[in-house]
């Protein structure tokens, strides 16, 4: 996929991984700056102390005298002390600009802690994805921003150079401390100078890699459509899911219905199967329910499995609209179930042998209830 097709901004799933892999702006140029300045700062408020430390270390380094240079091992004797002393003072040094080019890093890219980076790529050990990447636009745009650099510092310093000869000139006819101090604070100015510079080169460079950091994550309309697929799941296999979890509800259903003590119909439409036992329920629960073709299976069932089945078109609709499977039925029903288990009660005891046979009872449910009624299809539908 060519970069032309990459146009639609990153998403927030992109940025995260891409900061788990490392990739995060940053800006040589402002830590480079930052360096160089907290070192320059530090040479200037500390110029006094450090230039007697200087003295003294080049006054030690000159010291000789006949002993010494009849030992041919005096200079390998006292070259340690001498390193070890300038240690002291350029380690520090270093360990601060080391310090603050950091925490510039951090400050234009966050902190980011990741080893994915040290891990192999052999892909980069191929010769063509290595020419594209050394011709890529980030690459090109490193490349004409570090000569660009390095000639603006150059044509600097050589200016300063050129007009603080005499400067210079003039310290060579100094002693030695006199023209320490001589040269540190001629140099100032120079490097004053030189920070402007690379302060300006940082400003731009700053935006510029957050830009070119965007423009290497963009992803084209295919990307997004196939991240949002895989956040959401695949819908194919959603639905194969979905129908399978159906599929089992269902054979759970009709495998409840032989054991439920009545079916209520809606004679073509709906059909609940509700199961009570007073020792076990506080209430008679629904242990299947369907639609159309399912509920005509429901029935066929029942009466297979010699169920009652009782016509009573607003109860079954009220049941199926209200109540879950394997749940309570709806309290505002007790009495119209009431009034059906009764009967199938009583027909039970009649078929028995041992009563008369019941009347087929006349079942009324909250006209707000029935899904069918007015009052509960609202003023929009009613009208």
């Amino acid at each position: 996929m060519s970069d032309a097709d990459k146009r639609l901004p990153p998403t927030e799933k992109r940025l995260r991984k891409a900061r788990e892999e490392g990739q995060v702006a940053r800006s040589r140029e402002l830590g480079n700056f930052a360096a160089v300045a907290a070192c320059g700062a530090l040479l200037v408020a500390a110029a006094a102390p450090l230039g007697g430390w200087l003295l003294d270390l080049v006054a030690a380094g000159l010291r000789f005298d006949l002993q010494v240079l009849q030992s041919p091992q005096a200079m390998t004797e006292r070259l340690p002390p001498l390193l070890g002393r300038m240690a002291l003072v350029v380690l520090p040094i270093g360990a601060l600009m080391a310090a603050v080019a950091v925490l510039a890093a951090v400050v234009t890219g966050g902190w980011n802690f990741t080893l994915k980076p040290l891990a192999p790529n052999f892909g980069k050990l191929n010769p063509l994805s290595g020419v594209q990447r050394l011709f890529s636009a980030h690459q090109l745009t490193e490349t004409l921003k570090a000569v660009l650099l390095t000639t603006v510092l150059a044509t600097i310093g050589a200016l300063w150079l050129k007009s603080h000869l005499a400067d210079f000139a003039a310290a060579l006819a100094l002693p030695l401390p006199q023209a320490f101090v001589h040269a540190l604070s001629s140099l100032q100015s120079g490097l004053v100078l030189l920070l402007l510079a690379m302060a300006l080169f940082a400003a731009v460079d700053v935006p510029l890699q957050r830009q070119l950091l965007a423009r290497r994550l963009r992803m084209s309309v295919q990307e997004v459509k196939q991240e949002m697929k895989d956040a959401e799941g695949n819908v194919e296999v959603k639905a194969k899911i979905k129908a399978r979890m159906r599929e089992v509800v269902r054979r759970r259903m009709m495998a409840a219905v032989p054991t439920a003590d009545l079916v209520v119909m809606n004679p073509t439409h709906y059909a609940v199967a509700l199961k009570y036992d007073e020792a076990t329920m506080a209430a008679p629960r629904v242990v299947a329910k369907g639609a159309d073709l399912l509920a005509l299976r429901i029935r066929d069932l029942a009466k297979e499995s010699k169920v009652p089945v009782l016509d009573a078109p607003p109860l079954a609709r009220a049941l199926y609209a209200h109540a879950e499977l394997d749940g309570e039925i709806p309290a505002a029903l007790f009495s119209a179930v009431a009034q059906v288990l009764a009967y199938v009660y009583q027909l039970r005891t009649a078929l028995a042998g041992r009563g008369a046979m019941p009347a087929t009872p006349t079942v009324t449910v909250p006209d707000e209830l029935d899904p069918h009624h007015p009052a509960a299809q609202g003023p929009s539908r009613r009208s």
